[in-house]
């Protein structure tokens, strides 16, 4: 059963809202054309029922004062008057009844009597209003019988009902036509959205879909939709770069590699083979931490959730210099105690890491490690610079991005991947902080800005 039902329930949003809009009309119409009848019909009653009313007790007056006149006189609104005593017999009535019987025949109880009801007197097929009421005249308790046509009440009952009947279905047309029109027009942008989503494939993510001139919520939803497609482009874009920018880089290493494994093949002189194995170590370590590289930048594209709790930077900073026995340069340290973060301490040591391996390869004889606290803007400030030739203005953005190297012209060797401050800074944003390259009057500066802990605030 509940399955026919939804077979029978319309599966477009405009059928379903036309259904719903014309169903609750209808329902309110119904409710108000009952409400509307039923008022009428009591008000027109009631105003015939005072008309009787009014010239029952005019009349009842008359009698109790013993001056009934033959024939009664109708005044407005009343079309007969009858009066009979306690046996039934008619004393006095109107032109209308002359020579007629009793209208009705009410025994009062206890000599008083009020009582309305509907009838047909006349047997002309138009109703009346009758009103009964008892009179004490001086021969006794007369009950006198006052009418009033109902014609013009009943006349109008019909007349609304059968101008409801016709309206209703009418009204209920136009508000289904009305609701169809608009609901088609409000959707009309968005099966445009629909139709120019479905052209979009992974060789057309320049399209975007149309924006309503109208600022509602389609237009809303066009926007966000827009918004979503340039996110989306840029992502593909930068995966593409990074696919090719990572195939070139290991090409290299592994070309270099076989290289000299062809050579140590083709010469089988026992003399050659260390440098030859020496050299085929650089390469494979070479290779390796690049794959390390490019594999924790897939995990930092991907978001995978690390665990992170209360950390000292100024220990952090103190432990990475302390290892870093090989370097060319010592590195001198400005470190403010107590500066707490939330982070990881395995991703925060390779943004540390990161960013002293490239000031050692640029550093011409000096590098600084700084640390504070800001409590302006709740934040850690781990600075790191050299004295070597700097970062040019134009290029303080772009050295953040992948496989980038400012000096083209230098050796891979001495310059890496340029995947360390790419990096450094995806692990910063990670810890929703920032890395920024700012001026610095000897040399360059790298900048990451780490929200302090809670507990530090």
């Amino acid at each position: 059963m509940l399955r026919h039902a939804r077979r029978l329930w319309p599966g477009s949003v405009r059928a379903r809202a036309t259904l719903g809009a014309t169903a609750v009309v209808a329902v309110a119409l119904s409710a108000a054309s009952f409400a509307l009848l039923g008022i009428l019909h009591a008000n027109l009653q009631r105003n015939a029922n005072d008309a009787a009313t009014q010239q029952a007790n005019t009349v009842g007056r008359l009698a109790a004062q013993g001056r009934l006149p033959d024939p009664l006189p109708l005044g407005h609104g009343a079309d007969f008057i009858q009066v009979v005593d306690a046996h039934g017999r008619v004393l006095a009535a109107s032109q209308n009844l002359a020579g007629r019987t009793a209208v009705a025949h009410l025994r009062p109880h206890d000599g008083r009597l009020r009582a309305t009801w509907s009838g047909e007197p006349f047997e002309d097929g138009h109703r009346q209003r009758i009103v009964a009421v008892t009179a004490r005249t001086p021969g006794g308790t007369v009950v006198v019988y006052a009418g009033t046509s109902l014609r013009e009440a009943d006349a109008a009952d019909e007349i609304t009902a059968v101008a409801l009947g016709i309206g209703t279905p009418l009204l209920l047309a136009t508000v289904a036509l009305v609701t169809w029109w608009v609901t088609g027009r409000a959707l009309r942008p968005v099966e445009a959205i629909r139709s120019e989503v479905a052209e979009i494939t992974g060789h057309a993510l320049h399209r975007r879909v149309p924006v309503p001139a109208a600022q509602d919520e389609v237009a809303r939803l066009a926007r966000t939709m827009n918004a979503t497609l340039d996110r989306l482009e840029d992502a593909v874009v930068r995966q593409r770069r990074f696919i090719a920018d990572a195939s070139h880089e290991l090409r290299s290493p592994i070309t270099v590699l076989r290289t000299q494994l062809e050579v140590a093949l083709a010469h089988p002189d026992p003399a050659l083979w260390p440098d030859l194995l020496g050299d085929a170590l650089e390469d494979t370590v070479r290779l390796q931490d690049l794959a390390s590289d490019l594999l924790l930048l897939a995990r930092l594209d991907a978001a995978e959730p690390v665990q992170r709790h209360p950390l000292d930077l100024a220990e952090l900073c103190r432990t990475t210099v302390a290892v870093r026995h090989g370097d060319r340069i010592r590195i001198d340290t400005r470190l403010e105690p107590g500066v707490v973060v939330e982070g990881n301490r395995g991703r925060l040591t390779r943004l540390l890491t990161n960013l002293l391996d490239n000031a050692q390869r640029h550093a011409g004889g000096r590098i600084e490690l700084a640390l504070r606290a800001d409590r302006g803007t709740r934040t850690a400030v781990l600075e790191v610079s050299d004295d070597g030739p700097g970062i040019p203005d134009a290029d303080r953005d772009r050295v953040f991005e992948r496989f980038t190297r400012l000096d083209d012209a230098r050796s891979r060797d001495l310059g890496g991947a340029g995947l360390g401050l790419a990096i450094a800074r995806d692990i910063a944003t990670h810890h929703h902080g920032t890395l920024t390259a700012e001026p610095h009057p000897h040399g360059a500066r790298i900048v990451a800005r780490i929200p302090l802990s809670r507990s530090e605030l």
